[in-house]
Formats: C-alpha cells, sequence, structure tokens
C-alpha cells in the first residue's frame, strides 16, 4: 500500500514525524509531501497567484511552498504521477480539529484534497490541554493511531467521504475507547480581536483564540474527546443542506 502523508504545521511538525510513526506501521511504501511552513487555519485553500516551488527533502520527502491542499497536488500529480498512493493521511495536527474548526482546517483540507482526488483520506489531530505550550501526548496517537487507521480501511466507505480521527489528552493507557461520532458545535464565539501598535504607533491586529470546553452531547466529537475517547467522524463533501433543498424546491416551483 502505497501512503502519501502531509499536514498543516510544516514539514518539520513534531505530528509529521508522529505520522510517519504511525505510516511506517502499515506500510514499507510511505510518501511525504508537506508545506515548507506553517499553514494552520489555511483552510481548502490553493496557491493560483504565485508559483509554487518544492524542496526535497529526503529520498520520499518533499517540501512544498503552499498550502495544505497545495502539498497533496503536487505530490499526487507529480511527485507520484506514475503510481498515485492509495491511502492520504494528514496530521497529526498539533491540536483537536473538532466541530467548526473544519471548515478552517488546513489538516482536514489535505484529506478534503485526497477525496476529491478520488483517493481515500483520513485527517489526524492530537488533542492537548487548556495553555498553547501544555506538553502534546504524541505518544497517543502513534500508539492508537495505526489500529484505528486499519479498522477504517477495514469499512467500505461513499464516495465523497473522509474521515476526521481526534485523539484525546489522555495517556495511551487512559484512553477509553473510541466511538463513532457527529461534528459538535460549540456553544460559545471563542475568537477575539486583540489591536496591537507597531513602533510606529501604526495599529495591527491577532486574532485571539480562547481555549475553554463546551456543553455538548455525547454523541458529538467534542464530548468525545473531552470524556477520553478517540473521536472518528465521517465528513462528506457534499455541504447541501438537504431538508432546506427540499423546501427550496418546492418554494421555486410554486407559479
Amino acid at each position: 500500500m502505497r501512503i502519501l502523508l502531509t499536514n498543516d504545521d510544516g514539514i518539520d511538525a513534531p505530528g509529521l514525524h508522529a505520522l510517519r510513526e504511525i505510516a511506517k506501521q502499515l506500510s514499507d511504501d510511505v510518501w511525504v509531501s508537506a508545506p515548507e511552513t506553517n499553514k494552520s487555519g489555511a483552510g481548502h485553500s490553493l496557491s493560483l497567484h504565485e508559483p509554487l516551488r518544492m524542496r526535497r527533502v529526503d529520498d520520499k520527502a518533499f517540501a512544498v511552498r503552499g498550502t495544505p491542499t497545495d502539498s497533496v497536488i503536487m505530490g499526487v500529480r507529480h511527485v507520484l504521477k506514475d503510481k498515485r498512493p492509495d491511502l492520504i493521511l494528514s496530521g497529526v495536527n498539533r491540536g483537536g480539529n473538532l466541530a467548526e474548526d473544519v471548515t478552517y482546517s488546513g489538516t482536514i483540507a489535505g484529506a478534503f484534497e485526497g477525496t476529491l482526488i478520488g483517493i481515500r483520506s483520513i485527517a489526524l489531530s492530537q488533542s492537548f490541554g487548556k495553555n498553547y505550550n501544555d506538553q502534546v501526548r504524541w505518544e497517543t496517537a502513534i500508539q492508537h493511531g495505526p489500529e484505528t487507521i486499519k479498522k477504517l480501511l477495514s469499512l467500505e466507505w461513499q464516495p465523497g467521504t473522509l474521515m476526521n480521527v481526534n485523539f484525546p489528552d489522555e495517556a495511551p493507557a487512559d484512553v477509553k475507547g473510541t466511538l463513532s461520532t457527529r461534528q459538535g458545535r460549540r456553544d460559545m464565539n471563542l475568537l477575539s480581536v486583540d489591536e496591537r501598535n507597531d513602533t510606529w504607533g501604526n495599529p495591527y491586529y491577532w486574532f485571539n483564540f480562547e481555549r475553554r470546553r463546551s456543553q455538548t452531547t455525547e454523541d458529538t466529537d467534542l464530548w468525545a474527546v473531552y470524556n477520553g475517547f478517540i473521536s472518528v467522524t465521517a465528513l462528506s463533501m457534499n455541504l447541501t443542506h438537504d431538508a432546506t433543498h427540499a423546501k427550496l424546491a418546492d418554494l421555486f416551483a410554486k407559479k
């Protein structure tokens, strides 16, 4: 099985090293095409107005000066164009990709692009504590990742479907199990704008994210990870809201 790895934290990120540890337990034909620098929050974006540059890191690893989506395209359609991968793994992200995170996440975007190309794709993320500098338990993803992926590959997937896997902030032995979950929704807006001034007195801005837990229900990705479970959410590329689509069809059918 040929596996292509990507991420959004960059070619030198600890999570990519963790992903390589996971992948080598699944195959000896593992390739990497990942962004040169951190592209967290890039979403499913393409570099259309500037040339892409690619650097060979080792025999089977390449750094792309672009987004996770760019990296997957370069990996599949250029580096591995003569024999495309059978599986794309994106991650392991530093921090969970839960609830509405999936719309911003470059990690999810890497799996989105693989799915669009027609390759089974899995995004993997490792949750950590409330503070950004808290230690990340990469060993949890490394220990539980291979078996989780094997189980997912044993299942027949519908076209246009990708898997979003989130590991809890627990030691490997303390993980309570794995749950099939729905995409959750946080019960608060955690984003604010931090205004500062440069040395010339001109304003500039940072987005600030408050890290705290939401109240949520048991069938969601948030609840699973909060409570020590591995969350597996099947995501669809089709964003159509079927119930509203039916109402619109009825509305516009009326004369």
